[in-house]
Parts: structure tokens; C-alpha cells; sequence
């Protein structure tokens, strides 16, 4: 069901079971939004303020997300496609039951985020905050985390598949989670480095 284009948000909206195409609504300030049972569409919601946004048992493709502020955001069932992420904060936002994929979720913040069953698949995660975050049965498929920071994340069944984890700051929080062989290898370096290991060359 397709409903009127709003042409702007109030705090504590609720907009429930419709389907939003082409969406413009960028640069919104509106706290505690919820948007349930939505399936947005090529829709604009960029540097926007909404925190404590609630989006459940939502579908999202082709959206516009860049620099949206949600601070202790809330993402339940939800599924994220093709759709630019760049610069969000969901700092202390609580995810679960979601997917990302064949997103753009560069310079983001989970900042002291909770993420419980979440899947990034072939998304651009580089130089994305996860400090103090609290990673639970997360999988990050074909992904690039370049310089992405996970210091003082704590990570559980956890699962890292063919990504480019180059630069990755606090290697040592990947402490629960699984890793390919191959991947293991290729970060022998940056492994020895956090313990403090000294490579040598060869022999003299």
C-alpha cells in the first residue's frame, strides 16, 4: 500500500505498514520516528537529525542514508540494499535481526552500539567506528573495513568472510571471532604487531 509523501517528519511520528517511493526529505530534525512495516524506495533522508529512530520489519533499497544523525536508534528486521550510508551515527543504537548489503557504510559510527544477528554483505565499511560496540553473532562478508576501528568492541560468534581488513585498528577485540585461513595469513603483520613482534629478515 502506498500512502501521501509527507512533506516533512514530527517528533514522535509513527508511520506504519506503507510504501514510500522517492522520498525527499532530507536535513529533517524529528526525534523518536518510527517507521513500521515500511518498504522505503529511492528515498532521501541525508543529513538528518532523528534520534531515537525505530524502524521494524522495514525494507530499504536504494536509499539515501549519508550523514543521517539516529543516536540510540532502533533497527529490528530489517533489510538495507544498495543504499548510500555514508557518515550515519547510530551511536548506542541497538540492531538486530538485520542486513546490510551492497551498501556504502564508510566514515559511520556504532559507537558503543549494541548489533545482535546482523549481516553486512559486499558493503564498503572503511574507516567506520565501532568503539566500545558489542558485536553479537555479526557476519561481515565481502567487505572492505580499511581502517576501521574496533577498539574496545567485545565480539561474540562472530564471523569475518573475504574482507580487507587493511589498517584495522584493535585487532585485538577480533578476540570471538571466526576468520577464513586465508585471511588469517594475510594479517600475520598486523597480528604480530598488536603483540608486539618483531619481524626480522633473513638471516645475516
Amino acid at each position: 500500500m502506498e500512502c501521501a509523501e509527507p512533506a516533512a517528519l514530527a517528533h514522535d511520528e509513527n508511520l506504519g505498514e506503507a510504501e514510500l517511493r522517492g522520498l525527499r526529505l532530507a536535513a529533517q530534525h524529528a526525534k523518536g520516528v518510527t517507521l513500521d512495516s515500511v518498504r522505503l524506495g529511492d528515498c532521501d533522508l541525508s543529513e538528518s537529525r532523528m534520534e531515537h529512530l525505530r524502524i521494524v520489519h522495514g525494507e530499504l533499497g536504494g536509499c539515501n542514508l549519508a550523514n543521517l544523525q539516529a543516536r540510540g536508534a532502533t533497527f529490528a528486521n530489517v533489510a538495507i540494499e544498495r543504499s548510500r550510508l555514508t557518515g550515519i551515527d547510530l551511536a548506542e543504537a541497538a540492531l538486530s535481526d538485520v542486513t546490510i548489503r551492497d551498501c556504502r557504510v564508510d566514515l559511520a559510527s556504532f559507537r558503543a552500539a549494541r548489533l545482535e544477528r546482523v549481516t553486512f554483505a559486499d558493503c564498503v565499511l572503511a574507516q567506520t567506528d565501532f568503539l566500545d560496540a558489542r558485536l553479537d553473532s555479526v557476519r561481515f562478508h565481502g567487505c572492505n573495513l580499511s581502517e576501521a576501528d574496533l577498539r574496545g568492541a567485545r565480539l561474540r560468534t562472530c564471523e569475518l568472510r573475504r574482507n580487507d581488513l587493511t589498517g584495522l585498528q584493535g585487532v585485538e577485540s577480533l578476540r570471538g571471532a571466526a576468520l577464513e585461513w586465508s585471511d588469517i595469513l594475510d594479517m600475520a603483520g598486523v597480528w604480530a604487531a598488536a603483540l608486539g613482534i618483531e619481524v626480522l629478515d633473513g638471516e645475516d
